[in-house]
C-alpha cells in the first residue's frame, strides 16, 4: 500500500512540476543558418523539441532556420551577443574577424579524418576550458558541438585532383580556408552561407564550399552544378551551440543541463544521420550522372601540408589561436594523426 501511495504521490508531483514548468516556461530564441528541409535543419528542429522535453517544459525554444532573423550566418553571433536572439546555432569559424582562435574552435581544416576524432578533442586536457575562455571573452557561452562530417565541394566542372583547383572560382567561408586554397592555385571568393544559391545561379562563382553531400543534395545544388568532391577532404566544421552568457547564467541548473543534454544528443544524431544521408545521396547523384571525385592520398597530403603551413601563420594572430593550435597538434599526435 505504501509503495502504491508513493508511486501515486511521485506521479502527482511530477505532473505538478511539469504543469508549473509549462505555465512559467522561458522562451529562448535559437537561430541556425540551415533550412528546415536540410538534414542539419531537421536535427536542429529535434534539438529544440528535446530542450523542452528534457527541461520538463520550463524552456521552450523558438527556432529560426535559414538565418531568417539576422540574414547572414556570420552575424548570428552578434545577434545573440546583443540580445536580439539568445543562442547562435552556426559555427565558431565565422567569428575569425574577432579572434583568429575561433577558426580552431570551429574548422581546423586538413586536420581530422572523421568527426569522432574531433569530438575527442573536447576531452583533451585544457581544450574545453580554452574554448570556453575564448567564448566568454566575447560575451558568449560555448554549449557544445555537433559535427556532421566532411564537406563536399559543389562545382560546375570536374575537380578530380589538386591540379584541377587551379583557377577554380568558388565560394569560401571567412577565415583560413581562402588562404589555403589561394596557395593551391584556386580563386576563393569569401561570401556568406546564404548568398551561395544566387551566386551559383548567376555564374558569379563556378562552385562552392557549402556543406556536406547530404545537405548540398537536399538543397538541389547539384542539379545545375553536376560535380562534387566525395568523400570530402578539406573541411569538417563543427557547428556550435553558443548562448548569450548573461542568458545562460540566468538559467536554472536543470535548464542548463537540459540544453547540454540536447546538444549531446544532437551531436550523436547528426553524425550518424549524415553518414546515412550521404550514402543515399551518392546513390541518387550517381543515377543522375553527377561526378563524384575522390582525391588521392597524395593530393590529400598536399592539402594537409598547405593547411599546416597556414596553422603556423595563424599561431601569430593571437595568443588564444596559438594555444588552441598547439592543443590540436598535441592531441593529433596522441591519437596517431601526426
Amino acid at each position: 500500500m505504501f509503495k502504491l501511495i508513493s508511486k501515486v504521490t511521485a506521479a502527482l508531483v511530477f505532473v505538478s512540476l511539469a504543469l508549473f514548468g509549462s505555465a512559467n516556461a522561458k522562451t529562448l530564441k535559437f537561430e541556425t543558418h540551415f533550412s528546415a528541409a536540410q538534414p542539419s535543419g531537421e536535427v536542429a528542429t529535434q534539438l529544440a523539441k528535446n530542450v523542452e522535453k528534457f527541461s520538463g517544459g520550463s524552456i521552450k525554444v523558438q527556432l529560426f532556420h535559414g538565418a531568417s532573423v539576422t540574414g547572414k550566418s556570420a552575424e548570428v553571433w552578434n545577434s545573440a551577443r546583443n540580445g536580439i536572439i539568445d543562442c547562435d546555432f552556426t559555427g565558431g569559424a565565422y567569428q575569425t574577424g574577432k579572434n583568429a582562435a575561433f577558426q580552431f574552435a570551429g574548422d581546423i581544416m586538413g586536420g581530422y579524418e572523421n568527426p569522432y576524432q574531433q569530438y575527442g578533442f573536447l576531452e583533451f586536457p585544457g581544450a574545453q576550458d580554452a574554448i570556453q575562455g575564448l567564448y566568454n571573452k566575447y560575451g558568449m557561452q560555448f554549449v557544445g558541438w555537433w559535427i556532421p562530417g566532411h564537406e563536399s565541394l559543389i562545382s560546375s566542372k570536374p575537380i578530380p585532383d589538386i591540379a584541377s583547383l587551379k583557377g577554380f572560382k568558388f565560394r569560401s567561408p571567412p577565415g583560413m580556408e581562402s588562404e589555403i586554397f589561394n596557395e593551391l592555385g584556386a580563386k576563393p571568393i569569401v561570401m556568406d552561407f546564404g548568398e551561395v544559391p544566387t551566386a551559383l545561379q548567376t555564374g558569379l562563382i563556378e562552385g562552392a564550399d557549402y556543406s556536406n553531400l547530404a545537405n548540398n543534395t537536399a538543397g538541389g545544388f547539384y542539379d545545375e552544378n553536376p560535380h562534387a568532391t566525395y568523400p570530402g577532404f578539406h573541411s569538417m566544421p563543427a557547428d556550435h551551440l553558443a548562448c548569450n552568457k548573461k542568458v545562460w547564467d540566468g538559467l536554472k541548473a536543470h535548464e542548463r543541463g537540459a540544453i547540454l543534454a540536447a546538444i549531446e544528443v544532437a551531436g550523436r544524431s547528426i553524425t550518424s544521420i549524415i553518414e546515412r544521408k550521404n550514402a543515399e545521396a551518392v546513390k541518387e547523384l550517381t543515377a543522375k550522372g553527377v561526378g563524384l571525385h575522390d582525391f588521392s592520398t597524395a593530393d590529400r597530403l598536399t592539402f594537409r601540408t598547405a593547411a599546416m603551413k597556414a596553422w603556423e601563420r595563424w599561431k601569430k594572430k593571437s595568443p588564444e589561436a596559438k594555444a588552441l593550435i598547439e592543443m590540436h597538434v598535441a592531441y593529433m599526435k596522441s591519437i596517431g594523426l601526426l
